[in-house]
């Protein structure tokens, strides 16, 4: 797990500014404390800051071939890079170190571009093939590690693992995309392959992006995406065994390491089951991190003390105050752009006590989307089956009106807000899940911004981002079709995000055995009735877990990682998130209807209504304007152009 940064010109051979690109390298120092390296040639500078977990004594980075004609700046790890070593000797490549990264240089010259395709694992990395005068960029199938990338209007292109680091270089310009604040306002975070600023992006997913000198730059290239086929047929026993071998052999990939390492341990399912598969592999006790809460609604630490007692872990647990608000700002530094999951609090936490005890740790994250666990999922397909059975010629009109006319009952008991419900059946199925998960909804976004930024827009609404994906997906099934949406959208975007910048900024590394691509793979040609059943979410992990985790851990309601925003936006954080949303930074930008902003804050104060998500979407936007924008000059330079899609 590392920080990686790059230079390159599209052009020519113009020198590379060493200090320009030690500054792009030392921004990312968090990722990699345990060293840096810089390789620099005319028209290339790459850099790298290493966290240090396999041949800790010799991976060292920037790392070349034999000839050192091709060099790589890698972050992540190849977990099947035993397995490719023999095979690349056998082609005639000699290798010099024990280290993963190694692998990635010979792996390009056996089989080029094909090259990602053979590994498995969490990995961005940069490229550099002199004979070819190529720079190679590489994101992982799932998206876990981060690639940014910006080409400037000098032909320089900079790459880097955060936005911050080609940030650093200077020469980009701070634009804000009106794109990118319509998604992040509908979903707490800026999709791929967009960012905040205009002229820089992710790297999609399970893409590749191949510059070479002196031609245009070309749009990313996807090399694997997720089929939901459905269509293997296997017994219910039988797939339970297989999930658990699966499971095992996931894990026990990711419990290579040179460093100590440990678990996450939340008392989730997800979670659960890693602990229990780490055990059952490990001769000696796995070292498991729990977060308590202080307020009761929040935690679940007897759950996560249940698996670490049952399976005689080294378990360590941190007390997390119901109001530790502390980090707020510094929450807005870590991740660059706007970002909304207020989970991140307690994952900085978390990630903060495993540090002081391990240098990898294993997650459960992936759980839900690849399983079916989401509550959302059993609604969507309840509502679905309604859809499927009235034409939308009909829905729309009646459960449109319905929607309107029903009062929005927040305070009320969960069968009696049906207004969500109702608005969602007068929707097609793409916009009805869009509807579902967004933290601004449509009527709202339309409140909330000025007129004038509407006209920015053009019409433009964030539910493009799902139709894109859905067009993709290849499948009409209604569990399927929301898991794909998922993993393209919200586990890259929020989960992964997240994790990795909370990991980070603790020099953790993160691993991630419910995504590891052959058991996605398999978990996607599973029929859907194995995932949900009886309205049960994950139903076949569960029940193959039931030998190895009791009935509370398995089948108890789902607490989640929260925190208790609508209580400190009435008490301890009133006069901030008051001063934040209503004050000088939001109103100068002009995106804003400040009417509107002033009647959340109101309602949500007096009690009426709950929109402690969307003033918590508002006030991270407030704080990224204020650290990130260095003033506010950009935000009123707004404007459109053409956004490369992979």
């Amino acid at each position: 797990m590392c920080g990686i940064v790059g230079i390159f010109d599209c052009i020519g051979k113009r020198a590379i500014v060493p200090a320009v690109l030690e500054r792009m390298n030392e921004s990312q120092h968090h990722r990699g404390p345990d060293g840096g390296g810089i390789h620099d040639e005319p028209g290339v500078g790459l850099g790298h800051r290493r966290l240090a977990i396999i041949d800790v004594a010799a991976g060292q980075q920037p790392l070349y071939n034999e000839d050192g004609s091709v060099v790589v700046v890698f972050n992540g790890e190849i977990y099947n890079y035993q397995e490719l070593i023999p095979e690349l000797t056998a082609l005639g490549h000699t290798f010099r170190t024990r280290s993963d990264t190694e692998v990635i240089v010979h792996a390009w010259e056996a089989w080029g571009e094909a090259c990602v395709k053979r590994f498995r694992g969490m990995f961005a990395f940069g490229l550099w093939d002199r004979n070819r005068q190529t720079l190679f960029l590489a994101r992982d199938r799932l998206g876990v590690k981060p690639m940014y990338y910006a080409l400037l209007p000098d032909g320089h292109l900079l790459f880097g693992s955060e936005l911050k680091s080609l940030l650093a270089h200077g020469g980009l310009q701070r634009e804000i995309d009106p794109y990118a604040v319509e998604e992040y306002f509908a979903l707490g975070y800026v999709p791929e392959p967009r960012t905040i600023f205009l002229g820089a992006h992710k790297l999609p997913p399970a893409a590749t992006l191949t510059i070479q000198r002196g031609k245009p730059l070309p749009a990313p290239v996807s090399y694997w995406d997720v089929a939901f086929t459905l269509d293997r047929r296997i017994g219910e026993e039988e797939a339970k065994e297989e999930l658990v071998r699966r499971l095992r052999e996931s894990v026990q990939l990711r419990m290579i390491s040179e460093v100590p390492l440990g678990a996450f341990l939340s008392g989730g399912v997800d979670s659960s089951a890693v602990v229990a598969a780490m055990a059952g592999l490990s001769d000696s006790p796995v070292k498991t991190c729990s977060i308590a809460f202080s307020d009761p609604a929040f935690d679940e630490s007897a759950y996560a003390r249940e698996v670490a007692e049952r399976y005689h872990t080294n378990h360590f647990v941190e007390q997390v105050d119901a109001d530790d608000f502390a980090l707020v700002d510094q929450l807005v530094g870590l991740y660059d752009e706007p970002y909304a999951d207020s989970s991140a609090l307690p994952t900085y936490r978390v990630c903060e006590l495993a540090r002081k005890h391990v240098t990898v740790a294993l997650s459960g994250d992936g759980g839900d989307e690849n399983f079916g666990g989401y509550r959302r999922y059993r609604l969507h397909m309840n509502e679905e089956y309604l859809r499927n059975h009235l034409p939308l010629g009909l829905r729309r009109p009646l459960f449109g009106l319905l929607g309107t006319l029903y009062p929005k009952a927040d305070w009320a008991p969960r069968p009696l807000r049906a207004k969500s419900t109702f608005e969602a059946l007068a929707r097609d199925s793409v916009q009805a899940y869009f509807h579902g998960v967004s933290i601004l909804r449509d009527g709202m976004r339309q409140r909330l911004f000025s007129s004038a930024f509407k006209a920015r827009l053009g019409g433009y609404n964030a539910v493009e981002v799902f139709r894109q994906h859905a067009a993709t997906a290849n499948t009409d099934d209604p569990l399927a079709l929301v898991q794909y949406l998922d993993l393209k959208t919200y586990l890259v975007g929020d989960i992964n995000t997240k994790v990795d910048r909370a990991s980070m900024a603790h020099s953790l590394e993160v691993r991630e055995p419910l995504m590891d691509h052959p058991l996605v793979e398999w978990l996607a040609s599973l029929p859907s009735d194995l995932k949900v059943r009886d309205g049960e979410g994950k139903w076949l992990f569960k029940k193959a877990m039931e030998p190895h985790l009791s009935q509370d851990i398995l089948y108890r309601k789902k607490m989640g990682f929260a925190v208790p925003l609508a209580r400190w936006f009435r008490g301890p954080l009133r006069e901030r998130m008051s001063a934040s949303v209503l004050g000088g930074a939001l109103a100068d930008t002009g995106f804003f209807d400040m009417t509107y902003l002033r009647e959340l804050v109101r309602d949500h104060v007096a009690g009426t209504r709950d929109y402690s998500a969307p003033l918590w979407t508002l006030m991270m936007f407030e704080g990224f304007l204020r650290q990130q924008m260095g003033g506010l000059e950009a935000a009123h330079s707004v404007r459109r152009a053409p956004m490369p899609v992979a």
